[in-house]
Formats: structure tokens, C-alpha cells, sequence
């Protein structure tokens, strides 16, 4: 296992921890980014191993991390379980259309590297560009998500996504729900978009 940390140029010991713990880090950079998706980007740049795993900073690992991790067989299929958001268990396993509705916590996933040979976060979205790349891919052939069920993580509902809405992602969702997931579901999304705005 190796372990990447990109840290935001933090100014409150963080990188005291970073160096007194470098022997069992093998990559760490502190420096001013543009939000935690250029954060990711950089650590993708580091990654040699076969799977990849994210974890925000204010964000903590549980054992069914491990457990999630034993299951690892095909490079091809993206696994996910699922986190503790406010003492509860959140999402479990997404049907195709709240896939394409809510999507999947990053904190529940481990992603096959390759994945990031052909994606990378796309950095025009401020909070969802996780949601988006996981949109592509649920359209792209080379891949498959699949569900076990643990607890990975313990999700801070603090963070900036549980209490800001990406206006850009909100605006063009719909657009990406029909290109990334066809028609029905769209349709699907489209009605209940009108059923709850009465």
C-alpha cells in the first residue's frame, strides 16, 4: 500500500506531521491548489499501485475498508460500499437511476487505476466533478460498479458537499444524466424533478 497526501499549503502543523511521518508516505506535496479536485489530480500523478482510494482530510477510514479491499479482483469493475454520514448508513447499494441521481460518496469506492489512465477529475466543477466521472464511467463498456456491503468510511457531513450545491453541476445534470444514462432514466429524473418543484 502506498500512501499519497497533497495538502493545500496548510499553515496549521500539518506538514510537521507530513515530515515526521515521511518514511511511511510515499509521496507528499504541500502548495496551493484550486480545490480538492486538483488536489486528487496531483496525487493521480504518484499513483503506481493497481487501485485507488480517496480520503478527504476532515474524513475516516473504518475497518470495512479492509474488508472492501480484500474484495478487489477485477480491474475493471469500480467496488463500492457504503459510509457513515451523521451516525448512518448512507446509500448502500444505487440502483441505475440513483446512480445517475444522487451518486456514489468517493469515500465508498475503490477504483481500479485504471480508470485514471483514460479519466481525470474534471476540474470546471468546484464539489461534483466525482459524481461526473463516475457518470462516465457508468457509460463507458470498460467498466462496472459493484456493491459490497460494508462500511468504508465515516463521512464528515460538515464538508463543503453536504452544505453547498455545485451550481455548474446542478445546471448541466440533467444534460449529463441523458448522455451518460439514456433516455428512460432521464425521462425518470425529468418527472420527478417536476413532481417535487409542486
Amino acid at each position: 500500500m502506498e500512501i499519497i497526501v497533497i495538502d493545500g499549503g496548510s499553515t496549521d502543523g500539518t506538514v510537521d506531521i507530513l515530515k515526521a511521518n515521511h518514511p511511511s508516505i510515499a509521496y507528499w506535496k504541500s502548495e496551493k491548489d484550486y480545490g480538492v479536485y486538483d488536489a486528487m489530480n496531483k496525487a493521480l500523478d504518484h499513483v503506481s499501485g493497481e487501485w485507488v482510494y480517496f480520503l478527504g482530510a476532515d474524513d475516516e477510514l473504518l475497518q470495512g475498508f479492509s474488508d472492501l479491499a480484500e474484495e478487489l479482483k477485477s480491474q475493471s469493475t469500480i467496488y463500492y460500499g457504503s459510509v457513515l454520514k451523521d451516525s448512518m448508513k448512507y446509500l448502500g447499494r444505487l440502483s441505475d437511476y440513483l446512480h445517475a441521481k444522487t451518486g456514489i460518496c468517493h469515500q465508498a469506492m475503490i477504483y481500479p487505476s485504471s480508470v485514471f489512465k483514460k479519466y481525470t477529475f474534471p476540474d470546471d466543477y468546484s464539489i461534483s466533478a466525482d459524481q461526473v466521472l463516475n457518470m462516465w464511467c457508468w457509460k463507458d463498456k470498460l467498466f462496472d460498479f459493484e456493491f459490497k456491503d460494508h462500511m468504508v468510511a465515516i463521512f464528515n457531513h460538515t464538508g463543503i458537499s453536504s452544505v453547498k450545491k455545485d451550481a455548474l453541476f446542478e445546471k448541466r445534470k440533467s444534460s449529463l444524466i441523458l448522455e451518460n444514462y439514456g433516455i428512460m432514466i432521464w425521462l425518470r429524473f425529468l418527472f420527478k424533478r417536476l413532481k417535487e418543484s409542486f
